[in-house]
């Protein structure tokens, strides 16, 4: 079966974007592409229609490729859970907590048994696999048993692609040193270099671009232009950034936990022309904002300890019981409570823990080993929303629920509308209820209300597969692809 790898030479460098761009665009040109990575370490998660829970950057891969996403396109899932420890997801169910030590000691074969069998699974879904890669290829502490890059290429036996960010400077002793680093099979594999989020016109790097083709000698197939607000979620915690406009009216602050899940949650308020969004991690940072949300978080009472110890714990009291408005989203739901207790161990490992929340919301949240992973559908305020549940834990709430659908009933909506909390993430990605939520806070500082600025998915696929054909020098890709180079 036909195939592409996508690899970095480093995290962040637009692996997940340029992938998900060429399942955009390959569909496009008539082919059946399905997204695979090997191993994701991310707490941003996405649901799958049977509720099992991959790496969010594959669910939006499949939906760039048309397809409904499966566990088998991310066999393994590591979610950071404090202390150096992951919790560990095969093909979307949860088997156990452990040390990143332990897990490479003990996971290897299992793991490599998992990666062949995704695979296998993967090729009945479609006609050309798309690779994502993790991290670098040559982290030479890691190599030995190394899965997630050139392994799982060997196992796929196809090409690979690699990427570089400029932006973040050192580009060639980037690309030369990765090169220079592989074994010489694995080097082998390299087809080609994508210079990845370039400032200005491409054609102001065509002496760099010779001289790497001349150096290394593989093509450059591609110097991508840096493309300002695509609206595709970022994978994990490093796409966590401000975003900060001149003579914006709304000042929000977002909670930065140390253990913050589905950070992607916040980045609808990008399209947002009159919000300022800041990540907040000190009590002196804190300022006057216009409304707070407390984010979801993997760890729920770690971030809790963090809040108390900064003095963010009595700023968000303090600001909530003086009128303000704070949301918060799934952990940060729990955050807001009046108590946490762990009977059994599951977030803390430590069982019959219990602490004192923030008690912005009267509500007790108990924590189970038994972790809900379900698509939620419903109304707030008359609102429809759409979205999905990954927690351990259940909270009681003395008070109205947030959500409804006349059966399920979820979080806590006070009775002037202020102080929210709901275990529905990818909530301000329903556009009607995101208007509605910042509108309110428009009226109440004297702002006129907007219209919701509306986040098309679809186009946003469309938009980012043009911009990378815009720039690939396809006839050599295509080569590449079908085997021919």
């Amino acid at each position: 079966m036909r195939g592409i790898m996508i690899q970095g030479t480093s995290s962040d460098a637009g692996k997940s974007f340029i992938s998900t761009a060429l399942c955009r665009l390959l569909l496009q040109k008539g082919y059946r592409p399905v997204p695979f990575k090997p191993q994701n370490v991310s707490n941003n998660s996405y649901v799958t229609a049977d509720g099992k829970e991959i790496g969010r950057a594959q669910g939006l891969q499949a939906e760039a490729a048309g397809l409904e996403a499966s566990p088998f396109m991310n066999p393994l899932l590591l979610k950071p859970a404090g202390n150096g420890s992951s919790e560990i997801v095969l093909f979307g169910e949860r088997l156990e907590v452990m040390s990143g030590m332990a897990y490479r000691k003990s996971y290897y074969e299992q793991a490599v048994n998992a990666i062949k069998t995704g695979l296998k699974e993967a090729k009945k879904l479609g006609d050309t696999l798309v690779i994502e890669g993790a991290g670098s290829p040559v982290e030479m502490n890691l190599k030995k048993r190394e899965i997630v890059n050139m392994k799982t290429a060997e196992l796929a036996d196809v090409p690979v692609v690699l990427v570089a960010d400029i932006d973040r400077g050192g580009l060639f002793a980037s690309v030369v040193g990765t090169l220079a680093l592989l074994d010489e099979a694995e080097r082998q594999r390299i087809k080609g270099i994508i210079v990845n989020r370039f400032h200005g016109d491409p054609a102001y790097f065509e002496e760099g671009k010779k001289w790497l083709e001349e150096y290394t000698g593989l093509p450059v197939l591609a110097v991508l232009p840096f493309l300002p607000g695509h609206a595709l979620e970022g994978e994990d915690s490093l796409s966590i950034r401000d975003v900060r406009r001149d003579g914006a009216g709304l000042d929000l602050a977002v909670i930065r936990l140390p253990y913050v899940s589905n950070g992607s949650d916040i980045e609808p308020f990008a399209f947002e022309e009159d919000v300022n969004v800041r990540w907040v991690q000190t009590a002196d940072a804190f300022g006057k904002p216009d409304a707070v949300i407390v984010p979801g978080t993997k760890s729920t009472f770690a971030d809790l300890q963090f809040l108390k110890k900064t003095g963010l714990a009595d700023k968000l009291g303090v600001y909530g019981k003086n009128g303000g408005t704070v949301i918060g989203l799934c952990g940060g739901f729990q955050l807001m409570g009046n108590t946490l207790a762990d009977p059994e161990g599951s977030d803390t490992g430590i069982a019959g823990s219990v602490k004192q929340g923030l008690g912005l919301i009267p509500g007790e949240t108990v924590f189970r080993k038994n972790k809900t992973i379900i698509r939620t559908e419903g109304s707030a305020a008359g609102i429809p929303l759409a979205g999905y549940e990954i927690h351990f834990g259940e909270t009681a709430v003395d008070g109205p629920p947030f959500l409804t659908d006349g059966h399920h009933r979820d979080g806590y909506r006070s009775e002037n509308g202020r102080i929210c909390g709901t275990y529905l993430h990818h909530l301000f990605y329903n556009d009607l209820f995101r208007a509605d939520w910042l509108n309110r806070i428009r009226r109440a500082k004297g702002l006129a209300e907007r219209p919701p600025a509306a986040i098309n998915r679809a186009g946003t696929y469309d938009a980012i597969a043009a911009h990378v054909e815009q720039h690939l020098n396809w006839p050599l890709f295509y080569a590449i692809l079908e085997g021919r180079q």
